[in-house]
């Protein structure tokens, strides 16, 4: 497959596929053939040395394990591939378990009714709590992760339900992005975002969003914000003002008192999303 792959034009590969998605720094493959049924294949093309890439291999491996065994966030069967390109240049794979496309949660909002929505978002709350807490100890070695709604899968999930029962296992799904601090230094190098960006471009990100963009997704509140903007995106804003109901009582409630998140306000979520909606257009145009 990564022999004959034309990046431009993947769909011609003599290996056939289907592409599932792109990421900031990933396109997502199905390869169509009986040894690869069940799998999903996410291909990083962004590292330009071995060293680079055994970097991101060990910041990977050791947030999947921080996540499933510190946090205790489930994540689908998993696994990696170091690939070498013609030219020698090192490819990386993540495979996963490939999950229905409804069980999704940006697709299992229009599946479900108003009830089972608020369960899924409470849901992940509580998943995303379990950060929050160790987090609060720990300041830091801390863990995050892009809580949005399109990284969350419903194990299991019936497509004809219309609710969710309250302890729905959730898995998450997007982990090409290893968010952690170990004292308090990022692991992540957000410079392998940068690098798909035209040079000039890249240098205007860094100076006025990479820093907000990369320290946000540590922040209990800003999180929550940006999971309820992400409403907007998944044509779904009628959600927003219940769902900020169910933020607030989550956050009032004694497990999270702690941490002392203020409410959030409805006028907080709109202005959040046109300034987000700004930079991730900026982010988008310069790629193409």
């Amino acid at each position: 497959f990564e022999t004959n792959l034309d990046p431009q034009c993947p769909e011609s590969c003599q290996v056939s596929c289907h592409v599932m998605g792109y990421g900031e720094i990933s396109t997502v493959f199905e390869l169509k053939s009986e040894r690869m049924a069940g799998l999903a294949f996410k291909r990083m093309s962004i590292f330009e040395s071995q060293e680079e890439l055994d970097n991101y291999v060990e910041a990977y491996s050791e947030y999947n394990q921080l996540l499933e065994d510190r946090v205790g966030i489930t994540l689908p069967e998993h696994g990696h591939a170091i690939i070498y390109n013609p030219s020698g240049r090192p490819i990386f794979y993540i495979i996963q378990r490939k999950v229905p496309a409804y069980s999704i949660g940006n697709n299992a909002i229009h599946l479900l009714n108003r009830a089972g929505i608020r369960t899924l978002f409470e849901r992940v709350l509580q998943e995303l709590h379990k950060l929050w807490t160790l987090n609060d100890s720990e300041s830091a070695n801390m863990v995050s992760l892009d809580g949005q709604i399109s990284n969350w899968v419903i194990d299991e999930f019936d497509p004809d339900s219309k609710e969710l029962e309250p302890e729905v296992p959730l898995l998450f799904v997007d982990t090409s992005t290893p968010l952690y601090l170990i004292d308090g230094v990022e692991q992540f190098n957000p410079e392998l975002i940068l690098r798909t960006m035209p040079r000039l471009l890249a240098s205007i990100a860094r100076q006025f969003f990479l820093e907000d963009v990369m320290t946000r997704y540590y922040n209990p509140r800003k999180v929550t914000i940006d999971i309820l903007a992400n409403f907007y995106k998944e044509q779904r804003p009628d959600l927003i003002p219940e769902l900020v109901l169910v933020a607030n009582q989550f956050f009032a409630q004694n497990g999270t008192k702690s941490l002392d998140i203020e409410p959030i306000q409805e006028k907080e979520i709109s202005d959040y999303y046109r300034e987000d909606a700004i930079i991730w257009s900026f982010l988008a145009s310069s790629r193409s």
